[in-house]
């Protein structure tokens, strides 16, 4: 039996039916048909908590615990396809959707994805390897944060501080926009870093230089930061985390969805975040080191500070 039959099967059952289907007392109350499976969803998935219960309690003498789940299993998508019907919403759409979902955000891609400039003359890609040195130094009498091109030698971007009350480690957020760079090959922020010290050449053409790497690109990767790191600092700044909530990545997702990494998956986002927030705590436990990235093998690393 697939989807849709026994959708449309289940809906010969439905004791409150849609008000243009009814008669008497339900066609008084437009809303009936649909709150009360609702409703009923909610509590079929007690009943199977229930279950769950007394199998915790009984142990091995609740010999019908396999028939009661089947049973409590069977009402639940009962109602999940009465819901589905009430919504003009199908089993197999919602399934396959589903599918999409969950697989886009648990499922590693099968091979490493091209890089978005992987097509470009070497003077307009991001270069292959990296490694940024975060160090503290005195300017103009207050300590900040000066990022350290190694491998080219010379400063990276502007000096910065935590900008906050407290010591939070905030001026070590560059390292999440290296960290996107490395594993995903996208960060319009380094691009406009790199391209003002004179180490890279805008994209051609034009128009996907202004859409790939213009303002509205930048602030896009500046918001994502943004949001991860307060995300970040309300989860123990993901030590010990192994996946972060989907809220926050759907919502980087919403953000993409019209640049060139939209193509990348809730799962590559995910571990890009980690990868970032691994090094983070290393860098801010350390006051200071450096960040290895190969966005070739797609890998982030921290180097500790020079003695």
């Amino acid at each position: 039996m697939d989807f849709n039959e026994y959708q449309r099967r289940a809906l010969a059952t439905d004791q409150n039916p849609r008000p243009e289907d009814a008669a008497g007392e339900a066609s008084r109350d437009p809303r009936r048909h649909e709150v009360i499976p609702l409703l009923g969803l909610v509590g079929e998935v007690g009943g199977l908590l229930g279950e769950y219960k007394k199998l915790l309690r009984d142990g091995a003498t609740h010999r019908k615990f396999r028939d009661e789940v089947a049973e409590e299993l069977g009402d639940i998508l009962w109602y999940v396809a009465n819901v589905a019907t009430k919504f003009n919403l199908t089993l197999s759409e919602i399934a396959e959707q589903n599918l999409t979902k969950v697989e886009d955000r648990w499922r590693d891609p099968e091979r490493r994805r091209a890089l978005y400039d992987e097509h470009l003359p070497a003077n307009q890609r991001l270069p292959r390897r990296f490694e940024y040195g975060f160090e503290h130094r005195t300017i103009d009498g207050v300590t900040k944060l000066v990022l350290v091109d190694r491998l080219s030698g010379g400063s990276a971007g502007d000096p910065l501080t935590d900008n906050a009350y407290e010591d939070d480690g905030y001026r070590f957020h560059d390292v999440i926009h290296l960290a996107l760079a490395a594993c995903l090959g996208w960060s319009p922020v380094l691009r406009k870093l790199l391209r003002t010290k004179g180490r890279l050449e805008h994209r051609t053409p034009r128009e996907v230089d202004e859409v790939e790497d213009g303002g509205r690109a930048q602030v896009i990767e500046e918001a994502i930061v943004a949001a991860a790191y307060v995300y970040a600092s309300n989860h123990n700044y993901l030590d010990g985390v192994e996946a972060v909530d989907w809220q926050l990545l759907r919502h980087i997702k919403q953000l993409t969805s019209h640049v060139e990494v939209r193509n990348r998956t809730a799962k590559e986002w995910n571990d890009a975040l980690l990868a970032g927030f691994s090094v983070w705590r290393k860098l801010r436990e350390h006051g200071g080191g450096a960040a290895r990235g190969d966005l070739v093998g797609g890998t982030l690393e921290f180097i500790p500070p020079r003695s």
